[in-house]
């Protein structure tokens, strides 16, 4: 038998990545990362070792070395990333259940979207909500860049809409703590410079009555229409897919005129054929042309409307 040839550094990594994938598929987390962590000891410059091992301290919820992690995996390709397969009701923001499980996370190995969902995830654990959200956003564009049909679009979607919709009832809490303080400070006001008047003025006292009430009334009126930003309504029935009847978020127009969410009329040709579902009439997706004109209304009313992003 002739002597063994020593494996390159490059692939002995390989070999580490791959009994880490093992481990992981039979939910041995801590030997798992000792595995990834060999192949990164090899291979340091490998974004994939290290977005690994940091699903691996997901896993095991620990939060600040999954942004390690992923803070380095970005530094070294903002192109390519190792994403878990998350189903909505997986993730549990505020929680300590964090995911569930996931047979085939280890075996996708996407390009063209980087450790940014998972360090948004973890952003949002310490409720970075800005931060996390544009980590979220460069995944998604960076997702949609790779596999517009994936899955992975969808469920970073998810994530990114329940983080928007954390960062605004976040900061609607606040401004509405804030504009009753000041309601609160002008009444106060009000009513003092009521009684000094009725004080002073004491044969009007009808007309000081009357200016007073409708003070309070203009007041009232002014504080209404600051908090109607914060009021959840009805979203305008042209910001909705009219399959899903949900915001739109990646919309098309067909040549008939009528606007679907993307991915759900890719779906309806897949699953049902293809043909506009409200007109009937022949359709491919080649005719599909992204609608900038309603994409930016869209954007442009949840930027007004953060309680838009609730998906429940």
């Amino acid at each position: 038998m002739g002597p063994s040839v020593a494996l390159s550094p490059a692939k002995q990594a390989e070999q580490l990545k791959k009994d880490g994938n093992v481990c992981f598929k039979k939910d041995r987390f801590r030997a798992a990362i000792d595995a990834y962590t060999e192949a990164i000891t090899l291979c340091p410059n490998v974004p994939v070792y290290w977005t690994n091992r940091a699903l691996c301290h997901l896993k095991r919820n620990d939060w600040t070395k999954v942004e390690e992690d992923c803070r380095k995996a970005v530094q070294l390709d903002n192109n390519s990333v190792k994403v878990p397969k998350i189903m909505p009701s997986d993730v549990c923001i505020r929680g300590t259940n964090v995911l569930s499980q996931a047979d085939e996370v280890l075996t996708l190995e996407l390009t063209g979207c980087s450790g940014h969902y998972m360090l948004g995830l973890a952003l949002l654990q310490r409720q970075e909500y800005a931060e996390g959200v544009k980590e979220l956003e460069k995944a998604l564009d960076l997702g949609r860049g790779a596999d517009p049909k994936g899955y992975m679009v969808e469920e970073i979607w998810q994530e990114l809409a329940r983080a928007k919709y954390m960062e605004w009832e976040h900061e609607s809490t606040k401004r509405t703590w804030e504009l009753q303080t000041l309601k609160e400070a002008c009444e106060t006001a009000l009513e003092e410079k009521y009684i000094l008047e009725v004080s002073q003025l004491e044969g009007f006292l009808d007309e000081v009555s009357t200016k007073h009430m409708e003070q309070l009334e203009s007041l009232a009126r002014v504080f209404k229409i600051a908090a109607e930003a914060d009021t959840p309504t009805e979203v305008p029935d042209y910001l909705c897919c009219k399959i899903t009847l949900d915001v739109f978020r990646d919309p098309v127009i067909t040549p008939s005129g009528v606007t679907y969410e993307r991915s759900v009329i890719l779906n309806h040709f897949k699953e049902v054929g293809n043909f506009d579902p409200v007109t009937r009439e022949p359709l491919e997706e080649s005719q599909l042309v992204p609608n900038l004109a309603i994409k930016e209304a869209v954007q442009a009313f949840l930027h007004e409307h953060g309680w838009a992003y609730k998906m429940d």
